[in-house]
């Protein structure tokens, strides 16, 4: 019976949301709705929040009683009602949110005494300031333009909250650059949704080499390839000894021989991992053709 409660707490979470925003678009949109269909949104709502608090407590209690402290047992309450994928999404907000503070007293963050930071931003900065700027001119229109109180000031907190989020994603992409330590080892980020460390031990060859790709910000291909693209390319491509594992954004596994990545100054990138503290130098290895060259025939 627990279970059924349980995968029914997790399920109504992804109806109802979609169905709140849902609700929203067509009250914007003009579409007219009963005040039925109001009452009878807003109960499924409440009704959604009691079913999460049913499920919650007795977690939480049982845990209580195992002798969890009251953090441990309501995150282990947490963890076991709330999906993955939205756990880690309110993660990644609350740490861009904090990005904004670090951005504005200029520090950056986790930058170890003798590591080499190296900025990745430049390939996106014009559109995040272009989204920024579309979001403040629909928030301003939308604020004029509905009449509704309640709906007007539903729209404006999640048009300024949407607005400060775009900072804030940015803002964590420049202060959580990629790090590559004393030792030569490489931490490779984007803001706070990705993060992966490589011991200098298994980087075996690094190269600087451009590639344009339109796939999404982490992609992983069949031979073990991960591409961190910005601004859908990279600039640096670095082999291993071996795979490594890492985490996406929403929680899914995986593992890689070969990284790509973007680096502002994909040389010296290239260069710091080259000097690991007396090893020898990495293998050279020639860049890859991105296409095939044309070889003209012979004369007919």
């Amino acid at each position: 019976m627990r279970g059924i409660a349980l995968r029914a707490a997790r399920g109504a979470l992804w109806v109802v949301l979609p169905a709140e925003l849902a609700l929203v678009v067509c009250l914007v949109g003009g579409v007219r709705i009963t005040g039925a269909v109001l009452l009878a949104a807003e109960a499924l709502v409440l009704g959604v929040l009691a079913l999460e608090a049913a499920v919650l407590w007795p977690l939480y209690t049982a845990r209580r009683r195992a002798g969890d402290g009251r953090r441990a047992a309501a995150l282990s309450a947490v963890r076991a009602v709330v999906p993955v994928a939205v756990r880690r999404l309110m993660v990644h907000e609350l740490r861009a949110l904090h990005s904004l503070g670090v951005w504005a007293v200029r520090r950056r963050h986790r930058i170890p005494e003798g590591a080499l930071p190296f900025s990745y931003t430049e390939p996106q900065t014009g559109t995040m300031w272009a989204f920024f700027f579309a979001s403040v001119l629909e928030t301003v229109v939308l604020a004029l333009v509905i009449p509704w109180p309640l709906v007007h000031l539903i729209l404006l907190v999640i048009g300024v909250y949407g607005t400060v989020l775009i900072v804030a994603l940015h803002a964590a992409c420049v202060t959580r650059p990629h790090v590559v330590g004393a030792d030569g080892s490489l931490r490779l980020r984007y803001g706070a949704l990705f993060d992966l460390r490589v011991p200098a031990s298994l980087i075996t060859a690094a190269r600087v080499e451009r590639r344009y790709d339109a796939g999404g910000l982490v992609r992983v291909g069949e031979d073990g390839v991960l591409d961190l693209a910005v601004g859908s390319q990279t600039t640096v491509t670095v082999e291993l000894a071996e795979p490594v594992e890492f985490v996406r954004p929403l929680g899914r596994r995986g593992s890689a021989r070969t990284l790509r990545f973007h680096a502002d100054d994909a040389r010296a990138a290239v260069a710091a991992l080259g000097r690991k503290p007396g090893a020898i130098a990495l293998k050279p290895v020639t860049p890859e053709r991105t296409a095939p060259s044309s070889t003209p025939g012979p004369p007919a």
